[in-house]
């Protein structure tokens, strides 16, 4: 395969023809560590029965390997055609028996087409969503829309009872207010994985809210100093990558 593009922004990432000509390039990519760092902490909400929606495939393995853990009632959707294409020929090229994993082209912050109150849902990729948020303690309108058009496509296809995964880098106090706004009925509850640097991942359930009593007023805060060059992180990750001349803080 040839050199994979480097984006010369992080708002690069948000540009569709990006990803085309990246999965066109690229075999494949984990972001957020690949399923084997996390898997002791989904595979609880799982069972051989659980119907799977992943958000953002990309040409992550992924769906793979929950089926290889039993999970076979996978729906992959993605916003780039070039990913669906070339994980439809990676599956098949590799032999995979039974139920296939189903593959749709579709952008998560847009539409979902699938069935209401079906599917438990999983992803690693909504943090594409926050290139362009400006300052993180106060996001942009327009951020926060397309963040809330997401959820509020998971909210209406996830079963009753039914859990939404996600693994992010967005720390608790960036990410609790959203999940918990009042268009959403699910609890909040979240756990980290990873050395020295951790990743995080938040479990919701639908059926049952979070209180709000618990949530501590937003606070700046001192970061700690970030070694960039630390094995333990990603050697791309767009987290990273955000000029900061671009933000308007």
């Amino acid at each position: 395969m040839e050199d994979t593009p480097t984006p010369s922004t992080a708002l690069t990432y948000l540009n569709p023809s990006y990803w085309d000509e990246r999965f066109s390039k690229e075999e494949q990519y984990e972001w957020f560590k690949d399923y084997s760092h996390f898997r002791h902490l989904i595979q609880p909400h799982l069972t051989p029965h659980s119907a799977v929606l992943e958000l953002g495939c990309g040409n992550s393995q992924m769906c793979e390997q929950l089926h290889k853990d039993g999970t076979t009632n996978i729906t992959c959707i993605d916003l780039s055609p070039v990913a669906v294409q070339n994980m439809q020929k990676r599956l098949l090229s590799r032999g995979f028996k039974g139920q296939l994993p189903q593959l749709y082209c579709c952008p998560v912050w847009i539409s979902f087409s699938l069935s209401t109150g079906k599917i438990d849902i999983k992803e690693k990729s909504e943090d594409v969503l926050f290139v362009d948020s400006g300052d993180p303690w106060n996001p942009k309108p327009e951020t926060i829309f397309k963040v809330m058009a997401t959820l509020k496509g998971v909210h209406r296809v996830l079963k009753a009872g039914g859990t939404f995964i996600s693994v992010t880098f967005g720390q608790p106090h960036f990410r609790r207010p959203i999940f918990n706004a009042p268009d959403f009925n699910w609890s909040v509850e979240w756990t980290t994985f990873g050395e020295t640097f951790h990743y995080f991942v938040y479990v919701l359930k639908k059926g049952q809210r979070s209180s709000y009593d618990d949530i501590p007023p937003v606070k700046r805060f001192e970061a700690s100093p970030i070694n960039l060059l630390h094995e333990e992180l990603e050697s791309e990750d767009f987290a990273f990558r955000i000029n900061v001349d671009e933000l308007n803080y």
